[in-house]
């Protein structure tokens, strides 16, 4: 290699002395030739047989040095030949050792004050050794006092063995993830059985680090430069999205100037200028969770471009200062560079999405969604003086006498079904008078707990709960003799159970989650896919507490991404609880009981005319609107049909209590099943076809069920009608109708019918008796929710305004070598937040959710420079908040008579008058029906113009009723199924109208929580089941890839 004068001398000697398997991988031949092509080095190849075979006096001599570990490198040969030679070292030899334990990595990164999970070690000196200071309970670990929930992360100390396990708690199905370096096109795997930690080796014991389903890889060149790309994380289903390469799908990501900084101490740390080491982002911070040691950037020519440059400056500082390393201003490579591939997803269709209308992008997809199709909610109460359960409450609150328990672990549901099954006599005497009615009835629902805990075979706190309240006292003497304490003799027990999401609701949700993929988002069924996956989707889905409200967001996540397997790992790492703003009906609890109190007056009254405080032209202003004008006649045609249907389960309940009889012995609860706890998506053929009940209800619980129904819905004795209970008659109905139409139950589908008929009326009024009082108790249940939503859509114009700034500033100073002002103002305001303007407003839910979502926003934001997308400025926000039947009709009942505040008087609705009507006639808001909010930007129109967003506003009646209703050739298809197909969406605005995001604000912002009202963020303290207990809300980036799941391992 001569320099145009022929002189080789005067070139700058590069030894590359790494085994040739690395030397030939393509990210560091295009570096080596970028740097040969400077013309000021000449590059030495040590090769495998020098570096394994020959003494180090013989090896070659060189200025400069790359040396770096890899399976088979004799390091400690390397260090010698450094000390002999003494050249510049790219990456330092000694420190590389501490990158073989990842307790030496953890320990560097705090010495050196970088963030890092919560984290404690395990050291055994030999497999299996007990410790003193470890403790493995069925949610948790305990180290040295210091107590992991499930979830944790469970790492080798050996850093070189990547089977690293995540553990899931009880409260979210359980199972372990495992995962591993890449397989094909698998980079972990769920095993549902595996509850317990392993005890052969050492490990590191960490906090899960909620991040949205993202990796984010750092790779720094020296202290200056770092280059960041986001990929999915193993952790979700372990496919691995490939291009039509083969290769895994990355792509470039901007860090934060924290990042930067982090990325600097790493490298000071460990003295590896060139460094690979994984970011964790979560809530809103940023920690490192590993260092790779030396890594380049795969497939990115612009990357191979600066670390060639960056590489040359250092070479140059170190052992030419004299020389010039000024980048020349054309890359003498440039000339021949191969034009980079256009890098797709391998999935058919799959491609660069057009734009959504002429002029309009769409910029946010907001949706309120109900739960799928569960199981009759069920509650028993009894009160209970047996002092097993007596003392079982005791045992469990501590000893306080006077203190409530409640039970929903595993372990305590099992203590309570061990008590329960003493109590619960073998088999009847058929002695018993009416004088033991209350006796019987005490005895009868004994047996309910016990089937209810029993029931599937597994426990599940997320579906059964049960709560012990002691009622009476007595005093007695202290065991030690001094004195007197106080022991409860009767407690109630409250188990509430049921509610389980369905193979229906699950299929239901993955299918809804479907539609939305292919119908929500511009271009074909790939368009959010594509957006998802160039990180221009900013996704984050949230939940109500209840477990069926929790499987039906991962189930929609699953389908609404493309992703496979389990929905625990779904569920963990992709939604959010947050139960104060989808949970509950406490603010409105009075207007709610007037409101029922009204209904059951107008019912009960007879009262033909119901239309006194309204007219006929607009029939949803009237007080009972929808009720049937017969209802009062329709009560007892309904308790009567509802004691004829209960009568034919209780043959069947007393055919298999006696087949429960001979039973000799109790068997043994099995382990947990997880498909019946998350809902299979299929149904139980076997089960169906011998007679049994769908599901895992058996015939005594059904009885059980419809027995209350029956003696709750009309008092004989009183001969009073209780109307609350017409919605738990038809959703028993419509259950038994959908699932176990095979038991032939008599006089259903009439009970249906009618039931259909009052609930229809009942439900929509249990919000309001009228518009004004429905606008009320609408905006207290769902003020939280309105707020948070007014959010969303102010945040996404604020961005949308920032980007067109900074493009239109970039356009006209594309001329010019150095950013306006300008221009750097707008970028800066979507990277990060002044310190400043946090601290001023942190009492305020501007610094939780503006502040603090455009943080970890932009965190994820695609990096332009480096990403092979034609338009990296599109970028669409989504917000999913999945909830009850209250929150529904509570929200729409907000949009839709919001103009009938005195402050908003003349204005009109935000629902055209046909949606209005429509709205009357559609009653129900079933399982899987929404409410969609998508907003518009049109570029053409001025930044300042109103009309530069448009929202659109559309609904779905949810799952559609007309197979349960026709008895037709496609109502018998989906009976084999159990499946009821969901509605598509309905306007709620004239098609044409336009509706600007301020007319929006005008409207709503009366009803919503203010933003200023909204709690600030506030540190996980651990997890409630797999949660935070903090009620803030836990908005959490999910940027995440679905995988093509025909590519194998080639990426064919």
């Amino acid at each position: 290699m001569a320099d145009s004068e022929g002189n080789t001398s005067t070139k700058i000697k590069i030894g590359v002395c790494v085994m040739e398997k690395k030397v030939h991988s393509p990210p560091m031949a295009q570096i080596l030739e970028r740097l040969e092509a400077f013309g000021e080095f000449e590059i030495i190849l040590f090769g495998d047989k020098v570096i394994i075979e020959d003494p180090v006096e013989s090896w070659p001599k060189c200025d400069c040095l790359i040396a770096f570990y890899s399976t088979g490198y004799p390091l400690e040969k390397a260090e010698a030949y450094a000390a002999l030679r003494k050249p510049f070292l790219v990456n330092e030899l000694e420190t590389q050792h501490l990158l073989h334990d990842r307790r030496k990595v953890y320990e560097r990164l705090e010495m050196y004050g970088i963030p890092v999970p919560r984290y404690a070690l395990v050291n055994r000196e030999y497999p299996y050794q007990e410790l003193d200071y470890f403790l493995e309970q069925d949610d948790y670990v305990e180290v040295h006092g210091e107590r992991f929930w499930k979830p944790f992360v469970e790492k080798p100390i050996d850093g070189d063995d990547h089977r690293i396990m995540i553990y899931y708690p009880s409260s979210a199905g359980g199972g372990m993830k495992e995962l591993f370096r890449k397989v094909g096109n698998r980079s972990s795997e769920f095993h549902q059985e595996v509850r317990r930690v392993r005890l052969e080796g050492s490990y590191i014991y960490e906090e899960f680090m909620p991040t949205g389903g993202t990796d984010v890889k750092v790779y720094t060149v020296g202290p200056e430069y770092a280059h960041a790309e986001a990929r999915k994380s193993p952790v979700v289903d372990g496919v691995v999205m490939r291009n039509l390469d083969g290769k895994e799908v990355r792509y470039p990501v901007l860090l934060t100037p924290a990042e930067k900084q982090m990325a600097r101490d790493v490298f000071i740390a460990f003295r590896q200028a060139v460094c690979g080491f994984d970011l964790l982002r979560s809530e809103g911070r940023s920690y490192v969770c590993d260092v790779n040691g030396w890594s380049f950037v795969k497939n990115s020519h612009k990357y191979y471009d600066d670390a060639a440059c960056v590489l040359r400056k250092m070479f140059l500082d170190a052992k030419a200062p004299h020389l010039s390393s000024t980048i020349p201003p054309i890359l003498p490579w440039k000339v021949n560079e191969p034009v980079q591939a256009s890098e797709g997803l391998t999935r058919q269709g799959s491609g660069i999405i057009g734009t959504f209308g002429q002029a309009e992008e769409l910029r946010c997809v907001i949706a309120v969604i109900r739960h799928g199709d569960r199981t009759p909610k069920q509650k028993v109460k009894l009160k209970v003086t047996e002092e097993k359960l007596l003392n079982l409450m005791l045992k469990y609150n501590g000893g306080r006498p006077r203190s409530e328990t409640k039970l929903k672990s595993a372990v305590q549901l099992q203590d309570l079904l061990d008590a329960t099954r003493m109590l619960v006599p073998r088999a009847r005497s058929g002695r018993e008078s009416d004088s033991d009615a209350e006796g019987m009835e005490h005895a009868e629902k004994l047996r309910q707990v016990k089937a209810v805990l029993e029931e599937g075979g597994h426990f599940s706190g997320i579906y059964r709960k049960v709560q012990l309240k002691p009622l009476k006292w007595v005093k007695i003497p202290k065991t030690n003799g001094e004195g007197e304490e106080e022991r409860p003799v009767e407690a109630l027990m409250v188990l509430k159970y049921g509610g389980v999401l369905t193979h229906a609701g699950r299929k239901q949700a993955e299918e809804l989650g479907r539609y939305f993929r292919n119908n929500m988002y511009p271009g074909e069924g790939t368009g959010l896919l594509r957006l998802h996956s160039t990180y221009r989707h900013d996704l984050k889905i949230y939940s109500s507490d209840e477990g069926r409200v929790q499987m039906s967001a991962a189930a929609f996540a699953k389908g609404l991404l493309d992703l496979e397997g389990q929905l625990t790992p779904i569920l963990v790492s992709l939604v959010s609880k947050d139960s104060s703003m989808l949970d509950g009906l406490e603010n409105a609890s009075i207007e709610m009981e007037e409101a029922k109190a009204r209904l059951n007056e107008i019912i009960t009254s007879d009262v033909k005319t119901v239309y006194n405080n309204g007219s006929s032209e607009f029939p949803w202003m009237v007080d009972g609107a929808g009720l049937p004008l017969n209802a009062s006649q329709l009560l007892p045609k309904l308790a009567k049909l509802t004691k004829k249907v209960t009568s034919q389960v209780r043959l069947l309940a007393k055919d298999e209590d006696e087949k429960l009889a001979k039973t000799s012995t109790y068997a043994a609860v099995p382990p947990y099943d997880q498909a019946k706890a998350l809902g299979k998506t299929i149904i139980d053929v076997g089960r169906i076809a011998s007679g049994l009940p769908c599901g895992s209800e058996g015939f005594l619980l059904m009885y059980a069920r419809w027995k209350k129904l029956e003696r709750d819905l009309y008092n004989e004795r009183k001969e009073r009608f209780d109307i609350t209970q017409i919605p738990d008659v038809y959703d028993s109905c419509k259950y038994d109708l959908l699932h176990n139409a095979h038991l032939n139950l008599e006089g259903l589908d009439e009970l249906f019918k009618v039931a259909q008929l009052l609930a229809d009326g009942v439900i929509p009024n249990e919000y309001g008796i009228n518009p004004r009082q429905k606008l009320k108790i609408g905006s207290k249940i769902a003020r939280r929710l309105l707020g948070k939503i007014m959010i969303d859509l102010r945040n996404t114009r604020e961005e949308a305004i920032s980007v067109a700034e900074l493009k239109s500033n970039q356009d006209q100073g594309s001329t010019s070598t150095t950013p306006s002002k300008k221009t750097t103002d707008s970028y800066s305001k979507l990277t990060v937040k002044s310190e400043d303007t946090r601290r001023s407003s942190s009492t305020s839910e501007k610094s939780m959710d503006q502040d603090d979502d455009d943080d970890k926003e932009t965190k994820y934001r695609l990096d332009p420079k480096y990403a092979n997308v034609k338009t990296p400025d599109r970028h669409v926000r989504t917000r999913l908040y999945f909830t009850s039947e209250s929150h529904i009709h509570s929200l729409m009942n907000v949009l839709r008579y919001c103009n009938l505040d005195e402050s908003l008087q003349g204005e009109e609705s935000l629902v055209c008058r046909s949606a209005l009507e429509r709205l009357l006639k559609t009653k129900e808001l079933d399982y899987m029906s929404y409410i969609v909010f998508r907003m518009f930007e049109n570029i053409e129109v001025a930044l300042e113009d109103p009309k530069r967003f448009r929202l659109e506003m559309t609904f779905s009646r949810g799952a559609d009723l007309s197979p349960l209703e026709e008895n037709d050739g496609k109502a018998a298809s989906l009976h084999q199924e159990h499946t009821l197909p969901i509605m598509g969406p309905e306007r709620l605005q004239e098609v044409g109208s336009y509706l600007t995001l301020q007319k929006m604000e005008t409207m709503i912002l009366p009803f919503a929580m203010p933003a200023e009202d909204f709690p600030p963020p506030s540190t996980p303290q651990g997890f409630s089941g797999y949660f935070s207990k903090s009620a803030g809300m836990l908005e959490r980036l999910v940027n995440l890839w679905p995988f093509h799941k025909n590519a194998n391992a080639n990426g064919k």
